[in-house]
C-alpha cells in the first residue's frame, strides 16, 4: 500500500509539502500541487480521512439531525437522506445520520463539541425548537430543512405549505367539491409545534373561513387503522363530505378501505388528495393517488449546499428558500358526482 513518503518521492518534493497539499494548511504553488496529486493518482494513494481531519482541524463530515418521527423513516423521509448524502459527497464531504430524539440539549452540545463533525443539517423543525436556540448560542454551523418561528440569520429550505394547501383546495373546487376534510398528523405532533402540521392546518382553516366552504379537520396517527377510524369519524360528523386532503400518506390506505367498506369507489364517490407525499408512494396506491409531490430531493440537496457554503466561506449565511409542491392528478380525484346528483333533483 503506497504511503505519503512514496508520493513525496514520486513528486520530487518534501514529505511536509505533500501534507500541505492534502490538508491545505500552508500555501503551495499550483504546479507543485498538481504534481503531487498526479503522483497520488499514479500510485493509487488515498489520504487517511481521520489524519487529514486532525491536521486541518476539519473532519469534512456533516451530520443530518433527523430524529425519527412518530411515523418512522419511510420513502419520503429517505429521499431527504439520500439526496443530502449525494450532495455532500459531490462537494467532498461525508454525511452521517443522527436519528435519535434529543431529550436533553446537553446531548447536542456534546455532539457538536467533540470535533467529529463540521456542521449540522436540522430536520423536523418546530416553531420553538430548543436545538436551534442551542446551536445559535454555540455559534455552530447549521442549516435547516424546515423553519422555526424566528429565522433571522439562519439558512433554511422548506416547503411552501400555504401554497401547497391552496393548490390542493383549488384542484378539488375545480372538480365541484365544496365539502372537504383535512387529515393532519397526530395531535401530539401538532401541539409540539411541528412546522408542517401547524402551517398546513392553519392554511386550510384560513381558506375555509375566507371562502365559506364546509370543512372538517382531524388529527390522525400514521397507520392505516388510524386512517380508517379518522375517516369514519369525519363522515359521521359531516355526511356531506366528498373529498379529503391528507397530509398523512400512511393513513391513506385505511381511508381507501373505509371508503370501500361503505360500498363507495374512489374517485367516483369520494376523492382523495395527498399532500407533501412522494411519487413512489402515490403510485403504489390503487387507484394511484393524486398528490402534491414534495420536492424532497431538492430540499435535501439545497440544505446541504447551504451548509457547505457556510463551512467553505466561514461566513454566516442567511438564505431562505421556499419550494412549492407539484400537484399531480392521478386516479384518486374526480368530478363530484354527489353534488351533481343533488343539484339535478
Amino acid at each position: 500500500m503506497p504511503t505519503m513518503s512514496d508520493v513525496a518521492k514520486r513528486a520530487g518534493v518534501a514529505l511536509s509539502t505533500v501534507s500541505y497539499a492534502i490538508n491545505g494548511t500552508r500555501p503551495i504553488s499550483d504546479e507543485t500541487r498538481q504534481r503531487i496529486f498526479a503522483a497520488m493518482d499514479e500510485l493509487g494513494y488515498r489520504p487517511h480521512a481521520l489524519a487529514r481531519g486532525l491536521a486541518s482541524k476539519r473532519s469534512r463530515i456533516i451530520a443530518l439531525l433527523f430524529p425519527v418521527p412518530e411515523r418512522g423513516l419511510g420513502i419520503t423521509e429517505l429521499e431527504f437522506v439520500t439526496s443530502a448524502a449525494d450532495a455532500a459527497r459531490e462537494n467532498g464531504y461525508n454525511l452521517v445520520l443522527w436519528p435519535a430524539e434529543l431529550h436533553d440539549p446537553e446531548e447536542l452540545r456534546q455532539f457538536t463539541q467533540q470535533g467529529l463533525i463540521d456542521g449540522l443539517i436540522v430536520m423536523e423543525v418546530r416553531f420553538n425548537d430548543e436545538r436551534i436556540s442551542l446551536l445559535r448560542e454555540l455559534n455552530f454551523p447549521f442549516s435547516m430543512i424546515g423553519r422555526c418561528a424566528e429565522t433571522t440569520g439562519i439558512s433554511y429550505v422548506d416547503i411552501n405549505f400555504e401554497q401547497t394547501v391552496q393548490d390542493a383546495v383549488n384542484h378539488l373546487l375545480g372538480l365541484g367539491h365544496t365539502h372537504i376534510a383535512f387529515l393532519n398528523q397526530s395531535q401530539s405532533v401538532f401541539e409540539s409545534g411541528y412546522g408542517p402540521a401547524v402551517r398546513a392546518q392553519t392554511r386550510f382553516e384560513q381558506i375555509m373561513s375566507r371562502t365559506g366552504l364546509h370543512g372538517v379537520i382531524r388529527f390522525c396517527h400514521t397507520t392505516p387503522r388510524a386512517g380508517h377510524e379518522a375517516f369514519t369519524s369525519m363522515l359521521a360528523e359531516q355526511p356531506d363530505l366528498t373529498a379529503i386532503i391528507a397530509m398523512n400518506e400512511r393513513a391513506v390506505p385505511g381511508i381507501m378501505q373505509a371508503i370501500a367498506d361503505k360500498g363507495w369507489r374512489v374517485p367516483d364517490d369520494f376523492s382523495i388528495v395527498g399532500i407533501v407525499s412522494s411519487t413512489r408512494m402515490a403510485e403504489m396506491m390503487v387507484p394511484p393517488l393524486t398528490t402534491s409531490d414534495a420536492p424532497t430531493a431538492e430540499l435535501g440537496r439545497m440544505a446541504t449546499e447551504l451548509l457547505i457554503r457556510q463551512l467553505e466561506t466561514q461566513e454566516q449565511s442567511d438564505s431562505h428558500v421556499l419550494l412549492p409542491c407539484r400537484l399531480v392528478q392521478r386516479g384518486s380525484t374526480g368530478v363530484c358526482t354527489r353534488n351533481l346528483a343533488a343539484a339535478s333533483r
